[in-house]
């Protein structure tokens, strides 16, 4: 492999871990929504909505790692969570 390949690999690879990060983020963003409609509150500016989503998203991980689970998995768990506050 030579050192362009390697470098187009490790490209590829932070594009990808880029737009996963995102797309946590907006999944985040949408059960935030969700859990504030539900509670009858105004939900908040998507500047916030956002910062709320990252720092969930950091703690996602976090927890993910402590638990040696995968984020995916980590977040089936909230969902579930939530849906027993029913």
């Amino acid at each position: 492999m030579s050192l362009g390949d390697l470098a187009l690999f490790f490209a590829q690879e932070y594009i990808l871990k880029g737009f996963i990060r995102r797309q946590e983020e907006n999944l985040a963003i949408r059960l935030l929504e969700w859990k504030y409609r539900k509670m009858n509150l105004i939900v908040p500016p998507v500047s916030e909505l956002q910062r709320l989503a990252s720092n969930i998203v950091d703690d996602g991980h976090r927890i993910a790692r402590e638990r040696g689970q995968n984020v995916i998995s980590s977040i089936k768990e909230l969902i579930a969570d939530m849906k027993k506050d029913k």
